[in-house]
């Protein structure tokens, strides 16, 4: 099983970017102050990724959601943007995979049976019903981070363990298999909300995947190299 183990101090891997064109500094502007709970460098990590499959000739997507996997699995991680609004759609409680921790997830994978989660950016595709009722799937786009998750099944899908009583009662929600799972209560209108070609971001402070992502290093530089010029906060 091949999981990704990290250690380096979080405020070391996040920098402020800035994004060339006008449109992604505002829209950066009004996702952060749509979701003001939400880490301000991850929101511009997210919408720079954006910018950067826009680039590359992608169709540009309506709906873009985030998960900061850096917060325990007791909080509100998932926020999903509706991109053309610029509005907060959902603020959710989301599930890692069993193998990438309690709950804190720490380690991360993108090989089958590994029962982690993968980082990087995912567009979605149909939705449909399987084992875990409504479901939606996704395609990783970031070779050797997340490109196997077609296959691996991981999906966005409702499940009974992703619940505050069971944050309160066990100190974390229950885990999935690598799925980015939400509670039932709100699976249909999320999936609903985010299929058929959207943007799914998942990030984590990893030193390898922030050097090497094609999605949000495409204006020049890395994130890594571009941090170290970065005072801590």
């Amino acid at each position: 099983m091949a999981l990704i183990r990290f250690g380096l101090p979080f405020t070391l891997l996040l920098t402020w970017l800035s994004v060339p064109p006008a449109y992604a500094d505002s829209l950066e502007a009004a996702l952060v102050k749509a979701a003001p709970d939400a880490n301000s460098r991850v929101i511009a990590l997210a919408v720079r990724a954006t910018q950067c499959s826009r680039a590359q000739g992608a169709i540009p997507a309506k709906r873009l959601a985030v998960i900061d996997y850096s917060l325990p699995s007791t909080e509100q991680r998932l926020w999903v943007f509706d991109l053309k609004q610029r509005k907060l759609l959902f603020h959710e409680l989301v599930a890692h995979g069993r193998n990438s921790g309690e709950n804190m997830a720490t380690q991360f994978s993108n090989q089958n049976e590994s029962f982690a989660t993968s980082l990087g950016l995912f567009r979605t595709q149909e939705s449909y019903r399987g084992q875990n009722g409504y479901s939606l799937r996704m395609e990783g786009l970031e070779p050797g981070f997340n490109d196997n998750a077609f296959d691996r099944a991981i999906v966005i899908h409702g499940a009974p363990y992703v619940s505050p009583v069971l944050a309160r009662a066990n100190g974390r929600i229950g885990r999935s298999l690598g799925c980015p799972a939400v509670r039932p209560a709100i699976a249909h209108k999320l999936i609903d909300s985010m299929k058929d070609g959207q943007l799914l971001f998942s990030y984590y402070p990893d030193p390898r995947w922030l050097q090497s992502s094609s999605y949000i290093n495409c204006g020049g530089g890395t994130v890594a190299s571009r941090d170290k010029t970065t005072s801590r906060q």
